[in-house]
């Protein structure tokens, strides 16, 4: 397949590439510092935060798939998933490519979005540590960031592309182990973590089963 991998210099980003390109994939690597990407064999530079659709379309045009690890790693980059999703939409539909999976968080079906301003009080697969400690105290910590991925999550679901959300738990630096629990449309019960590597396995095996389109994906050990 083609694929086009946004943030490619993420800490999923970087997996993704090195474990498509070690399956055979031709990669488009896309990131803001490119020349960090010497592994790469096409790499190009694109500021999600600042890019238009135009500056996007000849990067994604014949792509089988998008994959997008999109998100902030400093406070000035709040924002930067909904902002570059919309860009990267946008782009996809007018070049009518179709198939996108991006990464999102665990806690995101809890909270409220413009397109959803009403959210469950709970996930359907989290525990009671879960519902009462950890989602709570992570809406403080991380609010600014969970509220941009639910705005990313609507641009998604307004979209007529083929989407697919993958959302992990708390993330570590662990090797892949390619063993993890994984739900449609709800979290995993005592899920805590998942590394950076199985996500990224997770969703290039998830590129290509249509069951997973337009779906919601949990992901956890």
């Amino acid at each position: 397949m083609r694929l086009v991998i946004f943030a490619a210099t993420g800490g999923i980003g970087r997996h993704l590439l090195d474990q498509a390109e070690a399956a055979g994939h031709k990669v488009t690597a896309v990131a803001r510092h490119p020349d960090r990407l010497s592994n790469a064999a096409t790499a190009v530079r694109a500021d999600l935060a600042t890019a238009t659709p135009e500056e996007l379309e000849s990067i994604v045009e014949g792509a089988d798939a998008v994959l997008s690890g999109l998100g902030p790693r400093t406070r000035g980059d709040t924002g930067v998933a909904s902002r570059g999703t919309r860009t990267i939409v946008s782009a996809m539909e007018a070049t009518e490519v179709r198939r996108i999976v991006v990464v999102s968080a665990a806690p995101i079906g809890t909270v409220a979005a413009p397109g959803r301003p009403t959210s469950p009080r709970y996930d359907p697969g989290d525990g009671f540590f879960m519902r009462h400690l950890f989602s709570p105290f992570a809406r403080v910590a991380f609010g600014r960031h969970y509220a941009d991925l639910a705005v990313m999550e609507d641009l998604l679901r307004g979209s007529a592309l083929d989407w697919t959300v993958v959302r992990p738990p708390r993330l570590t630096n662990s090797p892949i182990t390619g063993r993890y629990r994984t739900a449609y449309g709800r979290n995993l019960p005592g899920g805590w973590r998942i590394s950076r590597a199985d996500v990224a396995h997770c969703i290039l095996a998830t590129v290509d089963q249509p069951e997973s389109v337009r779906q919601v994906l949990g992901i956890a050990y």
